[in-house]
């Protein structure tokens, strides 16, 4: 075979490796596909923690659809507000990676009571960031001991999964939420069995919209709530439709991005402050309470 035949092969082979390569860059980047929980989330920027402990920075768009997966079978599908994408909650994002390697989200899905249990979890987390940081820092600790003395390594191996165990227990339970800075809170009352915003509270809570854009990473968190007068379901639906009403004033006259409210809470006749027993006590529980919040991991992301 003459040298220029050898060539030409040689050539032609590497453009068809290199047309393999590209073809499955393309593919890959076309779509990508995440599971794990939102360890982190301010504004249109969340952080997915998976389940081998890898931290993927996902990005959020006008675009990004978010559903609810219901049913047993899951295969129900229940359209949510991006404000539903809390810390805590378990989720599966569909997208593709961007120049710097963060994933745009085109589809975010969670499946059942995930939500909910987010909710209590960030509700009830007593166990601090410091706390888990020093676990943290002790595992690495022993870890490094453990390449230093190969004598012990099988002790401390034991020692070290053991702490990890535990870590990831607590990380569990909690969700690995930090604590929010409440920097400032409107309390909005109602009538009896109402759910129209009294206009005298309007300027209120413009005030609070506008002193949340002055923060950096800040969210807003609505909850709504009702006495314990009437039944439980009616009262459920009544403190939801409080907490719409007040979200949409703080939408479209306060102008707070869709990406920078929580999931509208309705807590029912949960956490009663008033004794029900009294007109004074069941006024004080028909309210909505919404708070300007700065989560204290991404206040400086």
């Amino acid at each position: 075979m003459s040298g220029y035949k050898k060539t030409f092969l040689v050539q032609t082979a590497i453009v068809a490796v290199l047309g393999v390569m590209l073809s499955t860059a393309a593919i890959a980047a076309d779509n990508t596909e995440i599971e794990g929980f939102i360890e982190a989330r301010t504004g249109e920027n969340m952080i997915v923690k998976t389940s081998n402990g890898s931290r993927i920075v996902v990005l959020l768009t006008d675009t990004t659809e978010v559903g609810q997966i219901q049913g047993m079978l899951q295969v129900r599908r229940k359209d949510m507000s991006m404000a539903a994408l809390i810390p805590g909650l378990q989720v599966k994002v569909e997208g593709t990676l961007n120049n710097e390697n963060q994933l745009v989200a085109t589809k975010v899905a969670f499946k059942g009571n995930d939500l909910e249990r987010a909710q209590s979890t960030e509700a009830g987390m007593h166990e601090t960031k410091a706390q888990a940081q020093q676990n943290k820092e002790d595992i690495e600790q022993q870890q490094q001991q453990v390449a230093a003395n190969r004598a012990g390594l099988e002790q401390q191996q034991q020692q070290a999964a053991a702490n990890k165990a535990a870590i990831d227990a607590a990380m569990a339970r909690f969700g690995q939420l930090d604590d929010y800075y409440i920097l400032d809170e409107v309390t909005v009352y109602f009538e009896n069995g109402k759910v129209d915003v009294d206009p005298k509270y309007t300027p209120q809570l413009v005030a609070l919209t506008e002193k949340a854009k002055g923060v950096n990473g800040y969210m807003v968190e609505v909850k709504g709530y009702a006495s314990s007068s009437g039944s439980t379901e009616f009262n459920q639906q009544l403190s939801e439709d409080r907490a719409g009403q007040v979200t949409n004033i703080l939408i479209q006259q306060g102008h707070i991005p869709l990406t920078r409210m929580l999931a509208p809470g309705a807590m029912g006749e949960s956490h009663q402050v008033g004794n029900d027993q009294t007109e004074q006590g069941e006024a004080a529980n028909r309210r909505v309470v919404v708070r300007l919040l700065q989560n204290k991991a991404v206040a400086g992301f």
